[in-house]
């Protein structure tokens, strides 16, 4: 039985997570690290794909979650489905090369207006029932890719030990 788990924005880099891909005809879990290869040698991975404006075609990927967390203004906030619910974020994943191992990145949108007040982007949520819209693409990219109605997510302040044990 698959898990979801609270999702750290601050992360490190290669913290490995388990994704959700096609593989041929099966949906397969795998394990992946976090940071796709930097476009120019020696750059900095980058984690995060902002989804305005681009089209998936391939290697795409969901990564579960019952919340995730994020920094504003020296504090640290969470934010779950309102619901309860757990969700997955839309992210794409890269096949290995000879300098990069096989890695994944979250897909970005434009805040919602829940998590507006503490950053203007956040990470691609998708309901459980829109899993298979986006890993067929059964569903136009720019109705799965968007913010989540006003109240959504139920956003706490935690307490700095809670921070702390975020990861």
């Amino acid at each position: 039985m698959m898990s979801a788990k609270v999702f750290d924005s601050d992360a490190s880099l290669d913290e490995r997570r388990v994704i959700i891909r096609r593989d041929g005809g099966d949906v397969e879990m795998v394990e992946l690290p976090w940071g796709l290869q930097p476009r120019e040698p020696g750059g900095r991975p980058f984690t995060v794909v902002r989804a305005e404006g681009r089209t998936f075609p391939t290697h795409r990927c969901l990564i579960p979650a019952s919340e995730f967390r994020h920094r504003s203004k020296g504090k640290h906030y969470s934010f779950a489905l309102a619901d309860g619910d757990w969700f997955y974020f839309a992210g794409i994943w890269r096949p290995a090369t000879r300098d990069w191992p096989e890695a994944y990145a979250i897909l970005t949108t434009a805040a919602n207006a829940d998590v507006e007040p503490y950053h203007d982007r956040q990470m691609a949520v998708l309901r459980r029932d829109q899993r298979l819209d986006w890993l067929d693409r059964s569903c136009p990219e720019e109705e799965l890719l968007r913010p989540l109605a006003a109240g959504s997510f139920r956003v706490s302040l935690l307490r700095e030990t809670q921070a702390a044990l975020a990861f």
